[in-house]
């Protein structure tokens, strides 16, 4: 299975692509919207995890824009706002 994660914050993008990994997933990652809204138009994952706050496009403006396009993989959304 191929994950794309969308994460800005290193740490957690380094432990979530470990654990990933350890559990024989195969992951990249990107840590801005843009570049992360571009591998997601590539349509070769099986999901996408993907941080609410992000530079230089939201979450929210990945997924939808993501959606516009007719993609239709599933995506988890991430965030530590309350």
């Amino acid at each position: 299975m191929r994950l794309l994660l969308i994460e800005d914050e290193k740490r957690m993008a380094q432990a979530l692509c470990e654990i990933l990994r350890l559990e024989k997933y195969d992951v990249d990652h990107y840590d801005n919207g843009i570049d992360g809204l571009a591998a997601i138009e590539s349509n070769i994952y099986d999901i996408v995890i993907l941080d609410v706050m992000l530079p230089g496009m939201n979450g929210f403006e990945v997924a939808g824009k993501a959606r516009a396009k007719g993609i239709t993989t599933p995506i988890l959304m991430l965030t530590a706002k309350a």
